[in-house]
């Protein structure tokens, strides 16, 4: 069997980020994140459903598997820890809102992500297969052995 290519494997996905000024004096006012843009090469994957889910404090969603759905996650609120299990053990990716970043979750691999930050947390997710109410294309899992713990609230 061959090996999967790099772009079949979940993987951490550096954004681009500019500052953005007033329009009066063109003082700094805040940032842009470019998410997504039809012309970009950045998404291997182009959404077909984009949603947003919050965690509580110390929370965690997941583990689970997408058998039919690629998804990609950036955190726009706190700070999340995406763990993801690989042939080999566990991959874990950090996101907060003050890194402008995804992650890519490729359909097969299972994942979670737990929120490492004191108040809740917030995650944009885009996905190539749109969620429908008889959809069956998600199952539950566990993570026989993983530590949990180490994520305890704000231990990030």
């Amino acid at each position: 069997m061959k090996p999967p290519r790099v772009e079949d494997l979940p993987r951490r996905i550096d954004l681009e980020r500019h500052v953005t000024r007033s329009t009066g004096d063109r003082a700094p006012n805040g940032h842009l994140t470019v998410v997504w843009r039809d012309w970009d090469e950045i998404l291997d994957h182009p959404p077909r459903m984009v949603y947003l889910t919050s965690v509580d404090r110390g929370g965690r969603k997941g583990p689970h598997l997408h058998l039919r759905r690629n998804s990609y996650f950036l955190c726009t609120g706190g700070a999340v820890v995406f763990v993801i299990r690989t042939g080999g053990g566990y991959q874990e990716i950090k996101l907060s809102e003050s890194d402008p970043a995804m992650v890519y979750v490729p359909r097969n691999f299972a994942s979670a992500h737990v929120n490492i930050s004191d108040g809740p947390s917030q995650v944009l997710a885009l996905a190539d297969l749109a969620w429908r109410p008889d959809d069956n294309e998600m199952e539950d899992v566990e993570f026989d052995g993983y530590d949990w713990g180490k994520w305890a609230a704000g231990a990030g």
